[in-house]
């Protein structure tokens, strides 16, 4: 099967009306919407490094398009379309089968169209996602926006996936198997959020990134962090250590004033936020338990290690 059979098997399919001309010629054509900014976004993910080896084809298609949707969301943007550069070691039809189904089930979630891409042999199986979404001009949330007094929040919970991956077959695979990328809860953030990140690396690590950003400092409070009960048996240590520093929640993490957080519950989110601590004036990332400092040092994830 050459890779223009491959295409026309497994990455050809009808596009939604908003894009001009999709898969099958040197480039895609949209049309932007007027008044509103492009927003673009890429992620990689390499067989055995961002998934395990024996990870279902089906999850591998989800996961590489709800990755990079999770970074439109938290812009508060909509997602519109992908782009997919497929490397592969060899053609396995069963693989793609499942592979393209997956990744056109997370499209059909979030009325995605994917308009283009390339595919290639390596000897390693890599998969790189572009991501495009549109936001109105002057809306989107970036991460530079955070103010002293700012309440921090997360969205469900976290250390789900970092949990899974050290216990596979558990029922919490499926978070690490199938992230939810919260692009409604990113919309409705829109006006109200003062800045915004998905959490891919670790909380501490992604939050570092608000508040380096904003040169601002950040108190979390750890009993308020939203762990779920199935890591209730372990160590408080170890909990804090899967939520704080575990990587691949690819929840949102925003800051946002008291009143607008009032306005945003008035919207009825489909997913439970939480707040977990204030921003602060101290350009540092402190802890607290029962109203005293706890001092804990998290590294997340990295890409180089």
């Amino acid at each position: 099967m050459a890779e223009f059979s491959i295409i026309e098997t497994y990455f050809s399919r009808e596009s939604n009306s908003s894009v001009d001309l999709g898969v099958g010629d040197d480039s895609a054509l949209l049309t932007p919407p007027s008044n509103q900014q492009l927003v673009i976004c890429t992620d990689t993910l390499v067989a055995g490094r961002h998934f395990p080896l024996d990870t279902s084809p089906h999850a591998v298609g989800w996961k590489s398009v709800a990755v990079n949707l999770s970074d439109i969301a938290a812009m508060g943007a909509t997602p519109h379309s992908i782009l997919l550069a497929l490397s592969l070691p060899n053609i396995d039809e069963e693989w793609l089968s499942e592979f393209s189904q997956g990744l056109y089930d997370c499209c059909d979630q979030y009325s995605v169209s994917l308009i283009g891409g390339d595919t290639t042999q390596n000897p390693h199986l890599t998969i790189s996602v572009t991501a495009l979404g549109f936001v109105e001009q002057g809306l989107a949330v970036t991460r530079s926006g955070a103010k002293v007094g700012d309440l921090i929040v997360i969205s469900g919970s976290i250390g789900d996936a970092a949990f899974a991956l050290q216990h596979l077959g558990h029922p919490l695979q499926r978070r690490l198997d199938y992230p939810t990328p919260r692009c409604e809860l990113g919309r409705q953030l829109k006006g109200l959020a003062s800045s915004m990140i998905d959490v891919s690396d670790g909380l501490a690590q992604d939050l570092g990134h608000i508040l380096a950003a904003s040169h601002v400092g950040a108190k979390i409070d750890l009993s308020r962090l939203p762990i779920h009960h199935a890591l209730s048996h372990l160590s408080e240590n170890k909990q804090w250590q899967y939520a704080l520093a575990g990587g691949d929640d690819y929840e949102l993490c925003f800051t946002i004033t008291m009143q607008n957080y009032e306005k945003l519950l008035q919207l009825q989110p489909n997913v439970t936020t939480t707040i977990i601590g204030q921003i602060t004036q101290d350009q540092n990332l402190t802890f607290e338990k029962d109203g005293l400092d706890h001092p804990l040092q998290f590294n997340g994830y990295q890409h180089f290690a």
